[in-house]
């Protein structure tokens, strides 16, 4: 009894860890400072989205290359907590200094002028990278904190946390601070520190390691043949093989819109910083009520056809929010910001449902006897190209900078033209997902 209750108390510590981080994908990265870096501290947006592609397209690259040798680590014991505590602080100490860059200020280093928008973009990839690599760390205990029957609750109960933390968060920006005064907008970065230094606590605290088996070294080694092992075992299932493939440009997809959502919603449709805090409160919401309500629609129809019908939610969506500035007021009923807003909502409708099933799909598809084998590889798929779609927005905004004709009568900006990469990627992970075939699986004894 007494080991029951500390072993629950455990799980709630680690969990608040996911309550703790998310404000900084949800007011840093996706909706706040990535507007405000795009729209005050670079020279112009269209400048501004490809230095933030870049920084987006660092960090994925990084924890793609270095993640199989950190978790090799973090699998161990022993090292985890050292780490874990390290990332967290180098995420929260960079997130502190990014409230000092200001609007056409430049700093002197090595003799050099450099400008504010290329010092806050590097202070920001440490803070991505130490958010990266902190959530592998919390990620592995995992594992020791339960079992084959409570694994799914108890991740899903730090899912759900997270939620609530990125919600309650931007709530407090939105009752306390007028994001129409730059000062306020700067103050996001020192909230979103101190949320991660007070709610991490308790993981910190309670949360125990286990003693280490293996060198690090031996870890290292033992890490790179898995990854080798999985890419010939994996190549032997050909659903497996296919599903992955489309996850690999619609999660692509995902992480552009994540990314570049607030870029958007400023640089292309005009939405005030306290609009686009709104619009990601609202998107929240709609995230929740989603991922609860297709739930029970993937038990009705299946897990594919959920699946083929997020896919398609998203790709109608983001071609709408890409249609948006073209369709002009209509009796002022209808306005470009009124259809941004449709389709954020059918976003974050079909987000959580979407991913939440991808990982269904993939536990359904994948033999008893390999799931941990091929799990690892689904993480890996997620992270290896994940730095594709954010450089391909970034590029294409920068080329199209100037406006791109595709015919006289229809020019595309930057931002608009960025956005049809996504339209493509999702539509590229809808062709090659249809045909997945489920016959002969692990997914028909279930």
């Amino acid at each position: 009894m007494i080991n029951k209750i500390k072993k629950n108390k455990q799980i709630i510590a680690w969990s608040m860890y996911d309550f703790a981080n998310q404000p900084f994908t949800t007011l840093i990265v996706t909706f706040i400072f990535s507007a405000f870096f795009t729209e005050s501290l670079a020279q112009d947006n269209q400048q501004g989205t490809y230095l933030w592609s870049l920084g987006i397209s660092i960090t994925a690259i990084l924890v793609a290359f270095f993640s199989p040798l950190l978790g090799a680590i973090a699998d161990s014991g022993g090292y985890r907590k050292a780490f874990l505590v390290f990332f967290t602080y180098l995420c929260i100490i960079s997130t502190i200094i990014l409230y000092f860059f200001e609007p056409n200020k430049s700093y002197v280093i090595f003799g050099a002028d450099i400008d504010v928008s290329i010092c806050a973009l590097f202070v920001f990839i440490i803070a991505n990278i130490g958010f990266e690599f902190g959530t592998v760390f919390c990620n592995s205990y995992l594992s020791d904190l339960s079992t084959n029957k409570n694994i799914g609750r108890i991740s899903g109960f730090a899912w759900g946390l997270g939620f609530v933390g990125g919600l309650i968060s931007l709530a407090v920006s939105f009752l306390f601070l007028d994001l129409n005064v730059t000062e306020n907008i700067r103050l996001i970065n020192l909230l979103v520190a101190f949320w991660f230094i007070v709610f991490s606590f308790p993981t910190f605290l309670l949360v125990r390691d286990q003693k280490p088996k293996k060198g690090m070294r031996q870890h290292f080694q033992q890490s790179l043949k898995s990854i080798v092992y999985s890419f010939q075992n994996i190549s032997k299932h050909k659903s497996i093989v296919r599903f992955l493939v489309a996850r690999l440009f619609y999660n692509d997809a995902l992480i552009t819109i994540f990314a570049f959502g607030g870029i958007y919603a400023a640089g292309t449709l005009n939405f005030s910083f306290n609009e686009i805090l709104i619009l990601g409160v609202v998107l929240n919401i709609s995230a929740c009520i989603g991922s609860f309500w297709f739930g029970f629609v993937e038990d009705k129809i299946g897990v594919k056809q959920m699946l083929n019908m997020t896919l398609w939610g998203l790709l109608l969506s983001t071609f709408l929010a890409f249609l948006a500035p073209f369709l002009t007021n209509y009796d002022h009923l209808i306005t470009p910001k009124t259809l941004f807003w449709i389709a954020g909502i059918i976003i974050g409708l079909m987000q959580g449902p979407n991913q939440a099933g991808s990982r269904s799909l993939m536990a359904r598809l994948t033999p008893e006897e390999k799931k941990n084998e091929f799990f690892g590889f689904y993480a890996f798929s997620g992270k290896a190209t994940a730095f594709l779609g954010p450089l391909l927005f970034g590029l294409v905004t920068q080329k199209c900078q100037d406006g791109c004709m595709i015919s006289q009568d229809f020019i595309i900006g930057g931002q608009q033209a960025g956005l049809i990469v996504v339209v493509f990627l999702f539509l590229f992970g809808i062709l090659i997902f249809r045909p997945l075939n489920l016959t002969n699986s692990s997914f028909d004894k279930k």
